[in-house]
């Protein structure tokens, strides 16, 4: 007796051989053929997983990575935010007034609700610095701008250099200084007489951190870049684009300090030096690792964060994000880096809204989206002023109701 065969038997085992023998199969929904990921359940190049164990082609040319900008179509609530609700310092600037420009910096602040601007190049000479806080002392708005000092570190192990650094800024402080600013190169490129790197706990700069503390000042020191940007340039990297952009940002070639190197040199030179107040630039780069920034704070009472230019971390964990800043509201001071008005109202709109889904200034910094925190009035008082008063002294005391 013969037995009839259903075509839906027929076509389950013809799918089964098919996989078995590695042939692609013809999507349903028509296009180009499918394809398995590989051993490590990559899709292959050129191909996205249209379903399980199934890679795909799309059937038109993909636009790059530049191109490819696609309209939302969530309809949620937008509340802008183009003035701080208090007062701001921004602890974080390179921009300072002149003559030319002084009307337009104080019209911009005010409509920010940006109360003091404080620029971090003030410089390693004290006539540069006496040159730039005389202009501010004598303007309209002497309350309205505050100046860093900076030390040349290069071949700081040479005989003399620790006197003469720590010479120039005690007169750069007399000069109306109100910190020191740490640029990057320190431990990045900086070297010592012999050409060795000179590293960040490297116990030479002992004078300069201990002078410092009694003058009663602040030090705000930029060390390494964002973590990405020690990695290896392949399309994993969520900084590929900037990357690619700026080549002076890549710090992945041979002989390079890692990431880990440097924050760890860092944090032992914080560590070794108690009565030193420091001022970690850009959330000291732990912003997309909070329990280790939390860590940081709690092993280090005389270090504190500043949010400058990794807003884009915060905006994409809203929830872990605003509990951080809640319990460690006495630990984060606002900075912005690099001056754009423009640029501004993203931190308050972050910071102050439950907003959700919008986008962040630079999208080569962040493709992703932002989500608000929506922090609480006290906390927002703290990292708005509050936190800087307390850090940097110098700071004016009036004018923060």
């Amino acid at each position: 007796m013969s037995r009839v065969r259903s075509p839906l038997v027929g076509a389950i085992t013809l799918a089964i051989v098919g996989v078995t023998l590695g042939v692609v199969a013809q999507p349903r929904g028509g296009g180009a053929p499918s394809q398995p990921p590989d051993a490590s359940g990559e899709c292959p190049p050129g191909t996205t997983e249209v379903r399980v164990g199934r890679c795909q082609k799309p059937e038109f040319p993909p636009p790059s990575i530049l191109d490819y900008r696609p309209r939302s179509t969530l309809v949620t609530e937008q509340h802008l935010v183009p003035k701080a609700k208090f007062p701001v310092v921004d602890i974080h600037s390179h921009t300072g007034p002149t003559p030319d420009t002084i009307e337009r910096l104080v019209g911009e602040l005010d409509a920010m609700n940006v109360r003091v601007l404080v620029n971090l190049s003030g410089g390693s000479s004290p006539e540069s610095i006496r040159q730039k806080t005389d202009y501010i002392k004598a303007s309209k708005y002497p309350d309205r701008f505050r100046v860093f000092a900076n030390v040349d570190w290069e071949r700081a192990d040479a005989p003399g250099w620790a006197d003469k650094a720590v010479a120039d800024l005690e007169a750069s402080v007399k000069a109306g200084a109100i910190g020191l600013k740490i640029f990057k190169n320190l431990g990045l490129t900086t070297k010592k007489s012999d050409g060795s790197r000179l590293r960040l706990d490297d116990p030479v700069m002992n004078p300069v951190w201990q002078a410092c503390a009694r003058l009663d000042i602040p030090v705000l020191i930029h060390t390494a870049e964002p973590m990405e940007f020690f990695s290896s340039m392949d399309y994993k990297n969520e900084r590929w684009l900037e990357l690619a952009l700026f080549p002076s940002r890549r710090n992945n070639a041979p002989g390079q300090p890692s990431f880990d190197e440097l924050l760890g040199e860092r944090d032992r030179m914080f560590a070794a030096n108690p009565k030193t107040r420091y001022i970690a630039a850009h959330f000291g780069y732990y912003g997309h690792d909070l329990k280790r920034a939390a860590a940081a704070l709690d092993q280090m009472p005389n270090v504190v964060l500043e949010v400058s230019a990794v807003l884009y971390e915060f905006g994409r964990q809203p929830r872990a994000a605003r509990e951080f800043f809640i319990k460690y509201r006495d630990r984060i001071l606002f900075g912005k880096d690099a001056y754009e008005p423009r640029e501004y109202p993203y931190y308050w709109r972050v910071f102050e809204t439950g907003d959700e889904y919008f986008d962040y200034y630079r999208n080569y910094h962040a493709f992703w989206k932002l989500y608000g925190m929506q922090l609480p009035d006290q906390v927002l008082r703290k990292i708005y002023h509050a936190n800087a008063l307390r850090v940097a002294p110098g700071l004016p005391r009036a004018g923060w109701s």
